[in-house]
Parts: structure tokens; sequence; C-alpha cells
């Protein structure tokens, strides 16, 4: 019988914590995922992957921590032939007084054979009754997508009147590598020659078999992203990387990754895509986190600005923190 040691991610850095010990929603609900957190006039509004009915939910909090009872907004539409059987990943701006949304609809999730996934868009008056475009406005078409492009990412560009979208695209369970478009309308887009425009580091164990779901913080030169890591064993991590247009020169956190499962805890399997909000004195961030089966959404906290770039050295451990024996 052998023994090994592997380090593997776990905890936080990079000056984030986690200063709660349970998740802010679940597990009454079953699995919730894959967020978008608005703050609007001291609210904060979540709409959130609820995979038990397979939709779009919504929950509002005054503090970002205790959440009012979760109602549904978003359904799949069971006439599709490409959103019939799931919609999720939501994300959402608010522009001009209308809410927009952009999301990933699938159908048979999870199936490698026969699922795919495209993503659909939508608007409304009030983020809760939504109007949906019935067509995708992104379906997989360039060979790295492969059979799904979904967890999109958008915002709006108002120097340049586009908006800019990130979008993940490779496997059905979860893609492999991070491409960009932009559009006029939010409707009609257009790829990026370069495509995908982020892709696996494999010099860093806790990336080096996938990146996806990434999550933009635009602010000042750069364009902060927080991306799903998966390690050389499939386990996820938060990661954390910047850029001056959004699209190319990244550089990676020099102490990835940020935000990992901790041990014990119910986020023990692995963190996935996060959603930031700026506060008048750091940051608050929402994940989901796993202990499977179950997927759960979990919060973390970053206290002032300064994301760490330059003020702390790389580690020299591979962005890992603990150890797993294996026999």
């Amino acid at each position: 019988m052998n023994q090994a040691i592997k380090w593997i991610p776990r905890g936080y850095s990079g000056g984030w914590t986690k200063p709660l010990t349970s998740p802010v929603l679940g597990p009454e609900y079953g699995t919730s995922f894959d967020m978008q957190v608005l703050k609007e006039d001291g609210k904060y509004r979540m709409w959130f992957s609820w995979r038990p009915v397979n939709l779009i939910g919504y929950a509002e909090s005054t503090d970002g921590i205790t959440w009012t009872l979760p109602r549904v907004v978003f359904t799949p539409d069971p006439s599709s032939d490409w959103e019939a059987h799931e919609v999720n990943r939501p994300s959402i701006i608010k522009k001009d007084g209308m809410y927009h949304m952009w999301y990933t609809g699938q159908m048979f999730p999870g199936n490698e054979t026969r699922g795919s996934s495209a993503i659909g868009y939508a608007t409304s008056p009030d983020g809760i009754t939504w109007t949906r475009y019935n067509k995708p406005v992104l379906s997989p078409e360039e060979k790295w997508e492969g059979i799904s492009v979904m967890c999109p990412e958008v915002h709006w560009d108002e120097k340049h009147n586009i908006f800019r979208m990130w979008y993940s695209g490779g496997e059905m369970e979860e893609p492999d590598a991070i491409g960009y478009a932009e559009s006029s309308d939010g409707i009609q887009w257009i790829r990026h020659s370069s495509n995908p425009i982020f892709v696996p580091d494999s010099s860093k164990f806790c990336e080096m078999k996938k990146v996806t779901a990434g999550h933009l913080l635009i602010q000042e030169d750069w364009h902060y992203m927080f991306y799903i890591g998966f390690d050389g064993d499939g386990r996820p991590s938060c990661c954390l990387a910047r850029s001056k247009d959004g699209i190319s020169g990244w550089e990676r956190h020099p102490d990835n990754p940020v935000i990992a499962g901790s041990d014990g805890y119910w986020d023990h399997d692995g963190v996935y895509r996060v959603s930031v909000v700026k506060e008048d004195d750091g940051y608050s961030l929402w994940y989901n986190g796993a202990n499977y089966p179950y997927e759960l959404i979990g919060y973390a906290r970053h206290e002032g600005f300064d994301l760490g770039f330059d003020s702390m050295p790389e580690r020299n451990d591979g962005g890992y923190r603990g150890v797993l024996n294996l026999i």
C-alpha cells in the first residue's frame, strides 16, 4: 500500500474571508447555484439557478445574508427545441429603466451525448416579470464551443455603446474555456476573432483542467475576472485574473485560488461561480459551494479595495492550502 501527499485548495486567500459557517441560501430549497446579485437602493436582489425545479428563482435581502422566501420568476419553455428542460445561470443588468437578462437554456442537461446548451435573452420592467426572445442569441458554432455555450456575463459599455459578453463553451456538464462577444442590441452577437480569450494554465494545478464561468468586476483601468478553475482532479475553486481590456494580457492572481472549499464545512467539495458587489468599504461576494449531492449559496467578504495583485508575493505551493493523503 502506497501513500502520497497531494495539495488541494482550502479556505480563502488574497484578503477574502468567509465570515459565516453556513450557507445564506439553502439547504431547505435544494440545490441553488450560479447566481446574480445586484444592489439597488440599499436592497440586495438575487436571481439564482434552482436545480430541483430547473428554473430561475429570486430572493431579496437587506444585509446580503438573510434572504426572503424564494419565488419563481423564469421557467423553461416546454415547447422549445433549445430551452425546454432547464433555464439557469442568469446575467442581469439594468439599463434605461429596463432589466436585461441573458441566461443558459438547456436540453438534456448533464447528458454529454444528447445534451445542448445555448444562451437566451429576456427583458423585464421590474426584474420579476420577463418577456423572452424566443430564439437563442448565441449557440455553439465554433469547434472549441463543442455542444455548449453557457454562463453568460454581460456588461453595458457606455463609452462605446455596446453590450459586452464573456461566456463559456465546451462540454455540457462543465465547459472548458471562456470566449468573448459584442453586440449593439443584446441579440446579434459578434464573436472575438481570438476566441477563446481565456484558457486553462497547465502550469497552475488549480486550473489545469478547465476554466469557466467568468464574473467581471470592471473598475478604474482594470477588468477583474473571477472564474472557476478546475484542478487536475476536477475539483473547482474560485480564481481571479485581471486584464486591461478584458480580452488579452491576462494576469493571474499570485495567490490563486482566492476562494476554495473548507474542510468540515458545507462547501467542502468546492466553490463554483460567484457574484460580486462593490460596497462602500470593500466587496461582498456570493458563491455556490458544494457538498455533494448539494450545491448551496454562501457569502464571502473583502475589506478594502486592494485585491492583492501588486502587494502579495506569489505562493510557492501552486496556490494550494492543506494536504490530502492518498492511499
